[in-house]
């Protein structure tokens, strides 16, 4: 499968909607609970602010099969994004979460950040194993970390050094 990469545009809400909506229905690997439209997914998306990076990778028929997002957070200092990534179910492998995390680090670096923070659920071995295999390490674990709905899982966070 031909895997290209490009930043979002606003039609693309919908598909990102879709993918995610899937991951939280089968459970499991997201901390979201609750699914979103494509109007909540375009509100997130304009909040992010302007050192927000949101990188699509779709295939040769330029349907979306995965994204990326990279943003300040409140709970991290001013040197460091957060990330998230998802890729649609049944199409994972093929580097699809590589190529994309090379936009973002690239776009990442370009915006004076320094390091990227991954926040995982502890019990998405899927995740945790990304975000390793993109070179990221264990900084932080909080074992009790619990999901809106008051379910224990823990998370896990994860540093890249830019």
């Amino acid at each position: 499968m031909a895997i290209s990469i490009r930043p979002y545009q606003i039609g693309d809400a919908p598909q990102m909607a879709d993918i995610l909506n899937e991951i939280i229905e089968i459970g499991g690997t997201t901390a979201y609970l609750s699914p979103l439209s494509a109007e909540k997914m375009k509100a997130k998306i304009a909040g992010g602010g302007e050192r927000a990076r949101w990188n699509i990778a779709v295939d040769e028929n330029e349907q979306i099969i995965g994204f990326q997002w990279a943003e300040p957070h409140s709970l991290l200092p001013p040197e460091a994004a957060s990330i998230a990534t998802f890729v649609r179910v049944g199409v994972v492998g093929g580097g699809i979460g590589s190529k994309l995390f090379a936009v973002t680090c690239a776009q990442m670096r370009a915006l004076g950040f320094i390091w990227i923070n991954a926040s995982i659920r502890s019990d998405n071995a899927s995740g945790l194993s990304y975000y390793t295999k993109m070179g990221f390490q264990d900084w932080s674990i909080e074992p009790d970390a619990a999901l809106s709905d008051g379910r224990i899982v823990g998370k896990t966070h994860k540093r890249y050094n830019l």
